[in-house]
């Protein structure tokens, strides 16, 4: 199923259209097909272009996900590299993929659906990918620059074994929300709500945890553990009997 194509024109109108509590001066671009998104936002970055900024693709050739996974990206989805404001002292602000993910979960439960956070960085449906993120934080001198966020998500796309697109989600192949435009316009609202909630790490916490995908059990270091919750940070907290343990993912 190939989507139609999204241009940057469509996409600004489907935003203005979508509401939002916390709106930004986002800056667009659309390309039909790219080999990675975050290698474009990288070349817009250095040519001294200021978040928010946001990047989409048609098609990507080459795009990744998390310790180099290759992201299957055809035409249908949403694939998507944004820089976003973000506090510039880390201490105290919420974690990046946490707030990410709420942010989209927000959206998609506009929909009627239910969304579960799979720590750190996906979003299932039905025990199925849905989107994925690659958030990381831009630094200079001790400082945070910027927020920078790489998100697949699948629309009317055929997704890889183990994934699921919107459409099939909503119950139609060729639902509007499924579409690509409307569909980014909503994930540019998600991200919004992340940097929104960037300085309220609890809140943003308390929102993970509750849409947090609770397997019935864990592998770490060889022995099964139950998922128990988020610590602060956006840690991921293990339980085995009495022993506790804390995973963390730095991107």
């Amino acid at each position: 199923m190939a989507g139609p194509a999204l241009k940057a024109s469509g996409l600004a109108a489907s935003l203005r259209q979508l509401p939002g509590d916390h709106p930004l001066p986002w800056r667009l671009r659309v390309l039909p097909v790219c080999a990675s998104t975050e290698l474009e936002l990288e070349r817009w970055l250095a040519t001294g272009a200021a978040p928010p900024l946001a990047l989409l693709a048609r098609q990507q050739r080459h795009g990744h996900g998390q310790r180099g996974r290759v992201w299957h990206s055809p035409p249908g989805g949403v694939w998507l590299s944004a820089a976003l404001p973000w506090p510039a002292e880390p201490a105290g602000s919420a974690a990046l993929a946490l707030a990410a993910a709420v942010g989209m979960a927000l959206q998609l439960e506009a929909l009627g659906l239910r969304p579960q956070i799979k720590w750190p960085n996906d979003l299932l449906l039905d025990g199925r990918k849905l989107a994925g993120s690659l958030p990381r934080l831009r630094w200079r001198g001790g400082r945070v620059l910027y927020a920078q966020l790489g998100v697949g998500l699948n629309g009317v796309n055929r997704a890889p074994a183990g994934g699921i697109p919107l459409a099939e989600a909503l119950g139609h192949r060729r639902h509007p929300q499924a579409q690509p435009e409307r569909l980014a316009a909503r994930l540019l609202r998600g991200l919004e709500w992340a940097a929104a909630a960037a300085g309220q790490p609890e809140l943003v916490r308390r929102q993970a945890e509750q849409r947090l995908w609770r397997p019935e059990w864990l592998e770490h270091e060889g022995q099964r553990w139950t998922v128990a919750g988020l610590a602060a940070d956006g840690g991921l907290r293990l339980r085995r009997g009495t022993a506790v343990a804390l995973l963390q993912r730095r991107f």
